[in-house]
């Protein structure tokens, strides 16, 4: 296909933006003159995307909170597809946001542009009567985890598990004493790494249970340290009232860092909410224990309709409790602080989980990037 063309490209949050910015670079080895153009964050605009609106106007989460925002969602998705009808893509990639960017897709496909969806909805999880929807929207699905491709066979919906581009960032040699190097620490310290979430929501959830338990563990581990990362400014503004609350100082045995990936590859063990993070400790080899707090009418839905027998991706993509895991009502500071003190008191006996940790960075190391832009080529090749 000549250039030069245009790639719609779609994403709602952080991890997305991410996703996106590793995905265009790679287009752009194929496609030099492209031009991409639709809703992306700063990593997406560093590379050359045009994003027609702030991405942060995308970023919701669960099932109930979504609705106070549908009219802004609507308006949004009306002007994209007016401007994608108007000025027809070749592709248009919309990354995760399954619930915006699903309906964005079945338009344009069925106006003839060629789909591709990036990040596959939870459909093995909640919700699987949406699979007859993907089947109208897209063209091509690219799934981060080998167990998602199943479910899409069955359907003889085209998918392919591209690998998780983190799998391929982050190497596999031991980063603890570099990352120490940089924060300071000495490698004798006793380190964990607090990590409440990445949305407001679920730090408000979650900060006050971790840092009361950290206060806690204190009275039989006065020596510990503990990291907190936060970036951006309503992050930290939450997490700073989170430890008003509990009379936490910073200082020397609390110190917040701006780097999240830092701070896990510095701990000795890793507190954090589910989601994306869960895997990125898991390829730096960090022992962990993950929680997961919903609101309560959001808990209520889901636990009607969520069909999955863990939280955690290492134990998703494991298939098996390799991490300890607690969600809603047992999410309770003394759950936080027996975690840490029963990993302290015996570290050794998570060198079995760590091994495979390593079994599993392997499966999930395919070149994700450059992977998606091959078969997104492909689609391209076939239109």
């Amino acid at each position: 296909m000549a250039d030069p063309i245009q790639i719609g490209i779609v994403a709602g949050e952080k991890s997305g933006d991410i996703l996106g910015a590793g995905l265009i670079a790679a287009l752009r080895e194929r496609y030099p003159t492209a031009e991409f153009v639709g809703i992306g964050g700063p990593d997406m605009v560093s590379v050359g995307c045009r994003s027609l609106f702030p991405m942060e106007r995308l970023s919701v989460m669960g099932f109930v909170e979504p609705l106070g925002r549908l009219p802004e969602l609507l308006y949004i998705k009306r002007k994209l597809e007016a401007y994608f009808r108007a000025h027809p893509p070749s592709v248009y990639i919309g990354i995760d946001s399954p619930d915006f960017n699903l309906r964005i897709e079945e338009t344009l496909r069925s106006n003839h542009i060629a789909t591709v969806h990036y990040v596959s909805p939870s459909v093995w999880a909640y919700r699987k009567n949406r699979i007859h929807k993907i089947k109208r929207a897209v063209d091509l699905m690219l799934t981060l985890f080998p167990f998602e491709t199943a479910i899409y066979d069955e359907f003889d919906i085209p998918a392919i598990c591209i690998g998780h581009p983190l799998a391929d960032q982050i190497g596999f040699e031991n980063k603890t004493a570099g990352a120490r190097q940089i924060l300071g620490l000495s490698q004798s310290e006793q380190v964990v790494a607090l990590l409440p979430g990445s949305r407001v929501s679920e730090i408000e959830r979650l900060a006050p249970i971790f840092f009361a338990a950290a206060v806690k563990t204190l009275r039989s581990m006065p020596k510990l340290r503990f990291l907190i990362p936060c970036s951006g400014a309503e992050s930290r503004a939450c997490i700073e009232r989170a430890l008003a609350r509990c009379s936490i100082f910073l200082g020397e045995q609390f110190r917040l860092v701006d780097n999240s990936q830092q701070a896990m590859a510095a701990a000795d063990f890793v507190v954090l909410a589910s989601g994306t993070a869960t895997l990125e400790a898991m390829l730096l080899r960090k022992p962990m224990a993950v929680f997961y707090r919903l609101a309560p009418l959001t808990h209520l839905i889901a636990s009607r309709i969520v069909d999955v027998p863990h939280v955690a991706l290492p134990n998703l993509l494991a298939g098996k409790r390799l991490v300890p895991e607690a969600i809603q009502g047992e999410v309770t500071e003394a759950a936080v602080e027996s975690q840490i003190l029963n990993y302290f008191s015996d570290p050794d006996a998570f060198e079995g989980v760590l091994r495979q940790f390593d079994t599993l960075h392997h499966e999930l190391r395919k070149g994700a990037s450059e992977a998606a832009s091959a078969a997104i080529t492909e689609l391209l090749n076939r239109s």
